[in-house]
């Protein structure tokens, strides 16, 4: 139970879930910097969300969370890959009410003008990016609220993080294909598994396996379970990309910087791998040698 993702589906009936759990991972993003608690339990929910919906996806790509505000909160963004690589980072300055506020709610109505997009960057073909309005009590009634007005897919999403874990579970009611299955689906059936899902307690949801919350909520159902799917950090950083960034500001900025750092330091935010660029290597970067 460290780092999961068990898909389960309800037999005969258009019903599919996923139930994330992430521990280690989430202690290594964590570790990277300094968060207020109730900031963590937001990047905690993120990442599960993240893990959720990227299981929904058909597509080689990833999918990510990203809230952008104003003010003293800028912006948290939470990845999830089909390689079931997550990665989560926040940026923000000291306020009193993120140090105070021990639940993610706090936080986000705490936010000045949020807004909050979901990016789908498949590996081949065109970019998606959808814009949900942070105007819930909680991250999880957002997403939901964006698949009922946007994918019209109805979703049930439940969210839970703290210090050391964070989990999430998601149900859908997928499109019924013919007549014949419209037939024999059981019309209650959708309206008792969110009743049944929002018994849900959240140390429930961070602390018991995905076996054993499954077999309290739909114990009465006709539950199946493929193979559990493991999730790890993955940061998708390389030496490459920061020389990217270094043609893309240009020899005119790279011959100044060198002036005062030599060589060229850059680390990145998401893991702190640290990549050096000596003078002749970013000079070499745009055909330049040293004189």
């Amino acid at each position: 139970m460290s780092n999961l993702r068990q898909r389960f589906y309800i037999e005969n009936c258009p019903v599919r879930g996923e139930v994330v759990h992430l521990e280690e991972t989430l202690q290594t993003i964590l570790q990277q910097r300094q968060y207020p608690q109730a900031v963590q339990i937001l990047l905690g929910e993120m990442l599960s969300a993240t893990a959720l919906l990227a299981s929904t996806l058909k597509i080689k790509g990833r999918i990510s969370l990203q809230i952008q505000a104003q003010g003293t909160f800028k912006w948290a963004m939470a990845e999830c890959n089909h390689l079931g690589e997550v990665r989560a980072l926040a940026d923000f300055e000291a306020d009193p009410r993120f140090e105070q506020a021990t639940d993610s709610s706090t936080v986000l109505s705490a936010l000045h003008q949020p807004v909050l997009f979901i990016n789908i960057e498949p590996e081949f073909g065109e970019r998606y990016q959808g814009i949900v309005p942070l105007d819930q009590p909680n991250l999880a009634s957002c997403l939901m609220q964006y698949y009922d007005l946007s994918a019209q897919i109805p979703t049930h999403i439940v969210l839970a993080s703290n210090e050391k874990r964070t989990g999430g579970l998601l149900i859908q009611l997928l499109p019924r294909n013919s007549e014949e299955e419209q037939r024999f689906v059981d019309e209650d059936l959708w309206p008792r598994l969110i009743m049944l899902t929002e018994t849900l307690k959240d140390e429930e949801l961070t602390d018991l396996s995905a076996n054993e919350i499954l077999y309290r909520l739909y114990n009465e159902e006709d539950v199946r379970l493929p193979e559990l799917e493991q999730l790890q950090f993955g940061c998708t950083c390389s030496k490459e990309k920061c020389a990217n960034a270094l043609i893309q500001i240009g020899v005119s900025a790279v011959k100044e910087t060198l002036e005062f750092q030599n060589p060229i330091e850059m680390d990145c935010q998401f893991c702190n791998t640290k990549y050096q660029f000596t003078a002749e290597e970013a000079l070499g970067l745009f055909g330049e040698h040293l004189s």
